[in-house]
């Protein structure tokens, strides 16, 4: 996260459901040291911030959103595998990983961004699986979205992202690739999105930088990083 303070934001199960304010968090400061980026104090940070979340008996989903302080937002997700994972599932996310790796390396000064699109979906429809096209990655900084909108599918497919990068620009790429048909729906909760025909899905995702030469990885993996992924372990 981009703050070393952060707060809660609790919500509700369904749209009709009135908020409970738990008392849980009244008038209370969770204690906090000094942060510093991409070093072991600020997983310290996090832990203690999902120790005291989880302490909350009338919890029930949260998410952690960071202060506004002047310092930018940063944007990370991964798929990872929970217990014994079947062949054409991990197959999925070793695919969805090399998608974002492959649009990751052409990201440089004078590339269009619908080239993402054509990486992506080139590299999953050689796997017989499906990108979806309702989200896209999108431009971050100040604000957590904001332009350039980033679709992973291809221009065929009616990508009509615009524009070029340039030295300075920070986005995401966020590849969602499913194992069925690309179409998705969303729960009557209004936040939870499946596939529509129940199959499987993946998503990786970093938050890039543009450089004058290339692209830096503002949310890479560190040396300490979990080792999750077998296709990575040396």
């Amino acid at each position: 996260m981009s703050s070393s303070r952060e707060v809660f934001y609790l919500h509700p199960p369904s749209k009709e459901r009135l908020v409970h304010i738990s008392s849980h968090f009244s008038d209370r400061e969770i204690h906090s040291d000094e942060v510093t980026w991409g070093r072991i104090s600020m997983v310290d940070a996090e832990k203690r911030l999902l120790v005291s979340a989880l302490d909350d008996p009338d919890n029930q989903h949260f998410v952690l959103l960071p202060e506004r302080n002047g310092l930018w937002i940063g944007d990370l997700n991964e798929t990872c595998f929970v217990g014994n994972v079947d062949e054409a599932s991990r197959q999925l996310v070793k695919c969805t990983y090399g998608c974002l790796e492959k649009a990751i390396a052409i990201v440089k000064p004078g590339i269009r961004f619908r080239e993402i699109g054509e990486i992506v979906n080139r590299h999953a429809t050689m796997s017989g699986l499906s990108v979806v096209r309702s989200y896209c990655g999108h431009g971050i900084g100040d604000l957590f979205h904001c332009a350039p909108n980033i679709p992973h599918y291809a221009s065929i497919l009616r990508n009509k992202a615009v524009g070029v990068m340039k030295a300075g620009q920070t986005f995401t790429i966020e590849p969602m690739i499913n194992a069925g048909l690309w179409r998705d729906r969303t729960w009557p909760d209004g936040w939870t999105a499946v596939t529509a025909d129940g199959k499987r899905s993946a998503q990786f995702e970093h938050t890039l930088l543009v450089t004058e030469t290339g692209v830096e990885v503002l949310t890479a993996r560190l040396p300490s990083s979990p080792d999750v992924f077998p296709w990575l372990k040396k």
